[in-house]
């Protein structure tokens, strides 16, 4: 079998790991035997990474032959994938489409309000005309071109949500779609939270933005008000603290880090609190549960559709109306390491290249 993949970035050498969880994918399928290539619109040049061929588009562009199997797209958008599909479509016999959020949603409808100081009244605008726009395109064009199509959802949140807003119904997709959840890192799977060491910290929460309301930081920090013998650890890029006065038992650690550096910090953390407010997945959170810390999260449907199988996960309103935290912790630290493998590379990535061979049977 031999794929190609489009993504609007890409991982590289030079550190860059811009939708990482693409990657981890097309490794595991390069070692199943299926030869894959990728195009990345974000580079200017072709290169490797891991054995994996990294095209520029323009690269691509000059190929006189496309043997490929499957076209394989992740969170397809207007400007790249799109286009794509209108100049080169046709070449391809089989498209599989992976939504992973934004990509199909109204966001303004669907994401928490930003916080005030992110709030640009002509930026919502515009995304809002985008947006519609956008659901716009892909209704008409999923519509024309489904007997080529496949689709793979992140949740059955996800899948819900693709149906309301690009306006699909079930009929048209119950047989050529499939749930598969996003897997979790390899080292959060070859390494187990520790639970005899001393620990610095009650509570850690990792974000990658911090300014994302739908992230929560603000929920966190009224939690450590709430728990002042408490110590929490948050760890995120943004400008909230700027604009915001942060918990005295907070400490704040602004970059991004790396995953052994995350596992390096959880360890020295009692539980995980990982609040959200909207998310198809959640795949940071699904990477501290399998990695076995007790975690809680927020009492919402997607996330008991996520964790409802983990003795290690608990929830909390996002009202905050209960202030339990400890009560929480008590009743899933028993469950620590106990994490099923539900987002394992080798199950969800199984369970894709089986979609992949069904597919190509057709």
């Amino acid at each position: 079998m031999k794929i190609l993949v489009l993504a609007a970035n890409y991982p590289n050498n030079d550190g860059g790991i811009s939708l990482y969880y693409i990657h981890t994918r097309n490794m595991y399928y390069k070692k199943q035997g299926i030869d894959v290539d990728v195009i990345s619109f974000a580079t200017p040049r072709s290169y490797k990474i891991d054995g994996i061929n990294v095209l520029s588009y323009d690269d691509f562009k000059k190929r006189k032959d496309y043997d490929y199997d499957l076209l394989v797209l992740h969170a397809a958008n207007l400007r790249n994938h799109y286009l794509f599909l209108k100049r080169f479509g046709k070449k391809f016999n089989k498209h599989v489409f992976f939504f992973h959020g934004h990509e199909v949603l109204m966001c303004s409808k669907v994401y928490s309000k930003p916080f005030a100081y992110m709030q640009r009244k002509h930026k919502i605008l515009g995304k809002d005309v985008y947006d519609r726009i956008k659901l716009l395109v892909w209704h008409r064009y999923f519509k024309k071109t489904n007997d080529k199509n496949y689709y793979i959802f992140v949740s059955k949140w996800m899948k819900d949500e693709f149906k309301k807003w690009v306006k699909i119904g079930e009929r048209m997709i119950k047989n050529n779609s499939q749930i598969i959840y996003n897997s979790v890192g390899e080292e959060f799977i070859k390494q187990h939270y520790n639970t005899k060491t001393n620990k610095k910290y009650d509570y850690i929460t990792v974000r990658g933005n911090l300014d994302g309301s739908k992230y929560c930081v603000d929920l966190v920090n009224k939690l450590a008000r709430k728990n002042p013998s408490q110590k929490f650890l948050i760890i995120g890029k943004g400008r909230y603290f700027t604009y915001n006065k942060r918990s005295d038992n907070v400490e704040w650690l602004d970059e991004n880090v790396q995953h052994e550096d995350i596992i390096r910090y959880m360890n020295k953390a009692k539980c995980a609190l990982m609040l959200t407010r909207t998310d198809a997945q959640g795949l940071m959170a699904c990477e501290m549960a399998s990695f076995g810390i007790p975690l809680i999260t927020s009492d919402i449907p997607v996330c008991h559709e996520i964790f409802d199988d983990f003795k290690n996960v608990g929830y909390i309103k996002n009202d905050l109306s209960k202030n339990n935290l400890e009560d929480i912790y008590k009743r899933i630290v028993k469950g620590a390491n106990q994490a099923p493998n539900k987002y394992h590379l080798d199950v969800t990535g199984g369970d894709e290249i089986a979609f992949f061979e069904r597919i190509l049977k057709k």
